[in-house]
């Protein structure tokens, strides 16, 4: 039986690993090489140093980013001090990003060792939801809601009408304008409603500055993913089939290499934007733009110093008038395992950190997120000073209250990790550093996923 049991024990982690591999993408809101993200200096919440009384639930919690264990155990702190009747111990725990993955499919599949509440990164979620899902489903404190949340944060997390994570972030993409240097050229920000508007923006700042207006990555999704899927299309449909070459795609690459050619465009130094040369790059001035996601302002505050200050988040340009200004991307749910004990309690507790206005609130405060309820954007708590207003200003979530309504939901399927891989790893680097033909790079890319 022994023998039975550790062979059927390594059978497992080889085939968890070969899963993982595929979602490897680099598609995370965590610091580069998945680093734990940076917390931005706010307190855990009063009490959070308590211990909880001996009769307390534990709950086991697991995650692959310390900003987030730290998030929870604030959570915790407050749930019980407001709950002193259903109070709990939570134990959690930081393991790197691959580990934690890895480690939590082979739990699941084999039936024992699995936490009770645990964060999936976007891109490896869908591992967990072939065959019947291990996970328990969240529709009862979801649902009702609906009305306050971005719903494209909770159903890349479903499957067939039911919900499995809750995301910590709406990751809107949007734009990063160095002022400083528009007003060098003489560019108002303000009067860029299209992306022919941008192109003949970075025409001016080309002929004024002798420099580029925007920066592309040569290996990655972000200059390709959230351009789009602002035009209502997707790497995968919500059937789970490849669309990589689908003509709107073709035409926003051939637009976007174009845009290269003419010297508007840039590729990002490093070949990514979470890199060292990157982030020198743009301290140094030496492109006035770049579309990345919310989460991606910590690199500006922790890598790119020198423009505090001289950046100003504005929405994307729309490809037609009226058209989307944003798209929602990266993200990490947090999900409750089948093999979690209480879980209508730990159900309670994960609505109350996660989906709950104040909890919402706490996710801005010590993480630096746009949190997934809209009705928290406006709220004055947005606007208190931190490091992110006192870097971009005050107006952040004046552009994000802009655009929430033209946030489309993407689609994260079973062949999504694969598709990522082959995007990244292939399409981009061909198209914007090999220079080849979009419309057959994409055509070879859909072919071999087939």
């Amino acid at each position: 039986m022994k023998k039975a049991f550790l062979g059927m024990t390594v059978l497992l982690l080889i085939v968890a690993m070969g899963l993982s591999g595929c979602g490897g993408n680099g598609n995370t809101e965590t610091s580069p090489a998945n680093a734990p993200a940076q917390n931005n200096g706010s307190k855990p919440a009063e009490g959070s140093e308590a211990t909880p009384a001996a009769g307390a639930q534990k709950v086991v919690f697991w995650t692959f980013v310390d900003a987030h264990q730290k998030f929870y155990e604030s959570m915790a702190a407050s749930w019980n001090e407001s709950h002193p009747d259903q109070e709990i111990a939570l134990e959690a725990t930081t393991i790197p990003y691959d580990d934690m993955h890895t480690k939590l499919l082979v739990a699941l599949q084999s039936g024992v060792g699995a936490p009770d509440l645990v964060d999936i990164e976007q891109s490896k979620f869908p591992n967990f939801m072939k065959g019947t899902p291990q996970l328990v489903s969240l529709n009862d404190i979801v649902e009702p809601e609906l009305g306050s949340i971005v719903k494209s944060r909770v159903e890349i997390y479903s499957k067939e009408d039911t919900y499995y994570g809750i995301d910590y972030h709406v990751g809107a993409t949007v734009m990063y304008y160095n002022k400083e240097m528009l007003d060098q050229a003489g560019i108002n920000p303000d009067t860029i409603k299209t992306w022919a508007d941008f192109e003949t923006a970075g025409k001016q700042m080309l002929e004024k500055t002798g420099k580029p207006m925007i920066t592309f990555e040569g290996n990655g999704n972000w200059s390709w993913w959230p351009a789009i899927s602002q035009q209502g299309s997707d790497q995968v449909d919500q059937d789970g089939n490849v669309t990589v070459d689908t003509p709107v795609n073709v035409k926003t690459m051939q637009f976007f290499q174009q845009l290269v050619k003419e010297g508007v465009a840039a590729v990002a130094p490093g070949a990514g934007h979470d890199t060292e040369e990157y982030f020198g790059y743009m301290d140094s001035g030496s492109a006035a733009s770049v579309f990345m996601p919310f989460w991606f302002m910590n690199r500006f505050t922790d890598h790119i110093p020198d423009l505090k200050g001289k950046v100003i988040i504005r929405p994307m340009p729309a490809w037609e008038e009226g058209g989307n200004r944003s798209a929602g991307m990266g993200g990490t749910a947090t999900s409750i395992t089948n093999q979690a004990k209480n879980s209508e309690l730990i159900k309670e507790f994960l609505a109350y950190a996660k989906l709950s206005k104040e909890g919402n609130l706490q996710i801005w405060k010590q993480l630096g997120f746009d949190p997934i309820r809209t009705d928290v954007w406006s709220d004055p708590a947005m606007k208190e000073s931190n490091k992110f207003t006192d870097y971009f200003g005050t107006d952040i979530f004046d552009t994000l209250l802009s655009v929430k309504d033209e946030i489309a939901p993407v689609h994260i399927r079973e062949k999504s990790p694969e598709v990522f891989d082959a995007i990244r790893n292939k399409a981009i680097p061909q198209i914007f550093i090999d220079m080849k033909d979009p419309a057959q790079v994409l055509k070879d890319v859909q072919d071999s996923l087939k």
